[in-house]
């Protein structure tokens, strides 16, 4: 086999990783067939599968009732009632972070932090490299790579980081393959390296550990590096190599992206437009056979969208389609998801979520932040939605320059009135993107001491910090009890990507 491209600890385990079946798709339409290692699942598992029933009574009733748990997120067993669903998947956390402790890490099915190191220190990513003794997945990934370097001899392994929660493991498992196989070519991309690689201040710190690192999609250097000239047009990804892996969802979960970039572009402090990731995408029909081609190969449950946005026309092309698998993704609040009978069809199709950022109730904070959102356009979507059937995952962004306390307060009335239309929330504060252009409006300053840190801190201009929005959101908004009751019904560690089948169990127990 002349490459092996492998997915590193930790990312949430309930479907494939999509650049990666995307990457192996591309080298197989091509002739240049490669080994896929998701070695998320594989780590994770072999934390699991050595876990032992002994100490506190939680770890013993955690231990005794793995099998259990496990099958249950896997059969839909879980996703009867929170409370059956919560208790399953702390169960799992409770054993990794206990395995975890034994190497001085924390581990949980969606994190992973170890000691003092951290993973926006090129210094600690490259301490990682040359120790990798010391991570908590190294008894497993010790034997596996070892087994598949002396077996199938690569020519290349390539690495997909796409999130600050594998960097560390990634980087161990990069050292570990460096000290035993030194010809072996390393190559490292994914979504994380684009925006180191993008970023202001890019110094290239991994010169003689990684021979090359790749920014935006991969497809068409992987293929160059294995020998394809002038590759045509996209291609299928291919799942095949991992439906072995037994992910924590009921039934197969197939993520496709449609689109790299985001057809809005001119949201204010947008790492894509930071990062000038130029907005691509698939033509609607072209789409229309992928997904149909999709559903044959791979029989799933449930489609992910991956998308940063569901563009207008491809959703009106989705609206038109028969109804087939069902779908999620991310969509924006537009004219045309006001209309029921568009949302209908939308239904109908099988869509049975849309993530959407609304990110503030505030018309001037959405205008200061370029959303091109209206807030009485929004409640139409909200309501249209509902009526269709079709769940709701609402987004909300606190602590934004334009934003303060009189701001929030009225994000505050605004779900609150609307708290019947809302099915999930995700509440985030607002992060400064390094280096985008609006940051140099602001007096910023460094509140991480590491290289590769994607962010940065800012004086509030209106003192409506970190700490103050903090305090709104503890003690007065996830207070109110009409948002109260959406918070907890949001699924615990896997969040959005769970959430689906919640809505998919109740329909079904609808009819």
């Amino acid at each position: 086999m002349d490459i092996v491209l492998i997915n590193p600890p930790v990312t949430k385990p309930s479907e494939p990783p999509a650049g990666l079946a995307k990457l192996a798709g591309a080298l197989k339409v091509h002739g240049r067939p490669c080994m896929a290692i998701d070695a998320n699942m594989e780590g994770l598992m072999s934390l699991l599968d050595g876990a032992e029933a002994s100490g506190d009574t939680w770890t013993r009733r955690a231990v005794s009732h793995l099998g259990e748990d496990l099958a249950s997120l896997r059969n839909g067993d879980a996703f009867r009632n929170m409370g059956s669903y919560t208790r399953a998947v702390t169960d799992i956390d409770r054993i990794l972070s206990l395995r975890g402790k034994q190497y001085g890490t924390h581990v949980s099915l969606n994190n992973f932090r170890q000691g003092t190191l951290s993973p926006v220190r090129s210094t600690d990513l490259v301490r990682s490299a040359e120790n990798p003794e010391a991570s908590v997945f190294y008894p497993y990934f010790e034997r596996r790579f070892r087994t598949v370097l002396e077996e199938h001899a690569p020519r290349m392994v390539g690495f997909s980081l796409n999130y600050l929660s594998q960097a560390l493991t990634t980087f161990a498992m990069i050292g570990f393959i460096r000290r035993i196989s030194p010809r072996v070519k390393i190559i490292l991309g994914g979504g994380l390296v684009t925006s180191w690689m993008r970023g202001p201040g890019w110094s290239a710190p991994f010169t003689g550990l990684v021979d090359e690192l790749v920014a935006g999609p991969g497809e068409e250097r992987l293929l160059s590096l294995a020998g394809v000239e002038h590759a045509p047009g996209p291609s299928l990804p291919d799942y095949g190599p991992f439906w072995g892996y037994g992910y924590l969802s009921p039934g197969r979960v197939v993520p496709f992206s449609t689109s790299w970039g985001c057809y809005w572009g001119r949201c204010s402090f947008c790492p894509e437009k930071a990062e000038g990731n130029a907005f691509c995408c698939l033509s609607p029909e072209i789409v229309k056979e992928a997904l149909a081609a999709l559903r044959e190969e791979n029989s799933p449950g449930l489609v992910h969208l991956c998308d940063n946005a569901l563009s207008p026309a491809l959703l009106k092309s989705l609206a038109a389609q028969e109804a087939g698998v069902p779908w999620y993704g991310f969509a924006r609040f537009t004219g045309h998801l006001a209309d029921p009978a568009f949302c209908s069809a939308l239904a109908r199709s099988g869509c049975v979520m849309l993530k959407l950022g609304l990110e503030s109730g505030d018309q001037k904070v959405l205008d200061a932040l370029g959303k091109g959102i209206r807030l009485e356009e929004a409640a139409r979507v909200l309501a249209a939605l509902r009526q269709a059937g079709i769940a709701t995952y609402v987004y909300l962004l606190f602590g934004t320059p334009a934003e303060d306390e009189a701001s929030a307060r009225k994000t505050l009335e605004f779900i609150g009135k609307h708290h019947h239309l809302v099915d999930f929330l995700n509440i985030s504060i607002f992060n400064l993107p390094r280096g985008s252009t609006e940051a140099k409006e602001l007096d910023t300053y460094d509140f991480s001491e590491g290289d590769l840190s994607l962010y940065q801190g800012f004086a509030h201009p209106k003192g409506w910090d970190r700490n103050r929005v903090r305090q709104f959101l503890d003690k007065e908004f996830k207070r109110s009890p009409a948002i109260s009751r959406i918070i907890r019904r949001d699924p615990p560690v896997f969040t959005s990507n769970h959430a689906p089948f919640f809505m998919l169990k109740a329909s079904g127990a609808r009819r």
